[in-house]
């Protein structure tokens, strides 16, 4: 899995922004501008990720005129190498090497777990894309603020549309064997069993898979199929999944069903149903103004990831104003990126609750050609909206947490009751 470093720096701040999976980016204090580089990692399966976090960057920037804080920004990128060791490395190098003021990153939540207690312990404000949910619930970080959503928020509103509107009863799932994978099953199979639903089967794939064929194969004795799989992954699984002929339902989450891949998804995706708390069809202005930057800038149409980082750059931008750009204090920085609340993001509204994530919109989308725009044939229309989304569901807050961290085992597969 790739991933890197990607900046601009101030004139006497910078952000570096990501540009592949497990990006790091961060705002530096250097006194003068650095040099241009590009060291992106934009090969393997979770690029395509990668490449929108550094596009949402610069086109926030862009827009902006390369002004954050009242400072002039350039752009500079560096390779983290797509692992936990290599994220550290690489945050090590940027706070005590580059001094920066704030971090933003990485992608992947098992680089944001391996980073967590060293930000921490540098009390280094830091507003990450990783969807590592207990470092937003457990095992708090006072300096993380998540603007994007953990790796179960979005599941959850699935796994009740699917249980109580798609009435599916048995379920399927299937995903990546990493932290994500984990926490997304989990939050999908814990609501969907909250309304009725049971999972009879769960299939953990590596990362890298060229062929689905065995794990399709073991598909059966169902009435639906969740998928979780992230980067370009989804393409490849949903065409063989088409060609071994298998007809169930298909759910899945932001990563599954993102909008950058509208562009390859072809006839054997159409009716598959995603959750995401970014879609490119939202009618607003903060949404039509991000798309047309995104089309004007890259010619390609954004999704998750291009949203989130140009999201994280708002609430960074919003902090700053509020400290008058002066990053010195780092508690009162941190304080005020947690109190940022904004109505116009490309995502809608959003806002952080106590534990430093995001509270916002989860829309349910069905895949087709009906509203396509942009020149895509194929397109992901909103068809149900739930609204200010916290990252535990409907269930109370201590009822949560005193449950188990979803793992691979974790919840158990239940007996589904027959009628």
């Amino acid at each position: 899995m790739s991933s890197n470093i990607t900046s601009r720096k101030f004139t006497r701040r910078s952000i570096l922004a990501g540009s592949a999976t497990g990006a790091v980016t961060a705002l530096s204090r250097l006194p003068t501008p650095a040099i241009a580089q590009n060291l992106t990692v934009k090969t393997g399966p979770l690029a395509e990720g990668g490449i929108q976090m550094e596009q949402g960057v610069t086109s926030y920037l862009k827009e902006k005129n390369y002004m954050m804080g009242g400072r002039k920004v350039e752009f500079v990128s560096a390779d983290t190498g797509g692992n936990p060791a290599g994220a550290k490395t690489k945050a090590q190098e940027l706070v005590e090497r580059d001094k920066v003021d704030l971090i933003l990153g990485p992608l992947a939540s098992f680089e944001l777990y391996a980073i967590s207690e060293y930000i921490e312990q540098q009390k280094m404000p830091t507003l990450s894309l990783a969807a590592a949910q207990d470092l937003t619930q457990r095992k708090p970080n006072p300096y993380l603020l998540r603007a994007s959503a953990t790796s179960s928020q979005a599941m959850q509103p699935l796994g009740h549309y699917a249980a109580t509107e798609m009435k599916l009863k048995r379920g399927v799932t299937i995903v990546e064997d990493f932290a994500f994978g984990y926490e997304q099953m989990g939050g999908f199979q814990e609501a969907f069993q909250a309304d009725g639903g049971c999972i009879v089967k769960k299939l953990w794939t590596p990362i890298v898979t060229p062929d689905y064929t065995p794990y399709v194969a073991q598909i059966s004795d169902c009435d639906g199929v969740c998928q979780g799989f992230a980067g370009s992954n989804p393409l490849r699984f949903m065409k063989q999944y088409h060609n071994m002929g298998l007809t169930y339902p298909v759910v899945t989450g932001e990563t599954g069903g993102d909008d950058a891949l509208l562009k390859s998804f072809g006839e054997e995706s159409v009716g598959m149903i995603s959750a995401c708390p970014y879609t490119l069809d939202l009618e607003t202005d903060g949404n039509k103004r991000f798309v047309s930057e995104m089309l004007q800038n890259y010619n390609v149409v954004p999704g998750f990831y291009a949203a989130g980082l140009y999201v994280n750059c708002q609430v960074a931008d919003a902090g700053l104003d509020a400290v008058h750009g002066d990053v010195s204090d780092r508690v009162k920085f941190m304080a005020a990126l947690k109190a940022v609340s904004l109505t116009d993001t490309p995502r809608g509204p959003i806002k952080f609750d106590h534990l430093n994530n995001v509270i916002g919109n989860i829309y349910i989308r069905r895949l087709g050609n009906e509203g396509a725009k942009y020149g895509l044939k194929f397109w992901n229309k909103t068809i149900k909206t739930y609204e200010n989304v916290s990252q535990f569901w409907n269930w109370p807050e201590q009822q949560y947490l005193s449950h188990p961290v979803y793992s691979r085992d974790y919840p158990p597969l239940t007996k589904c009751h027959t009628a």
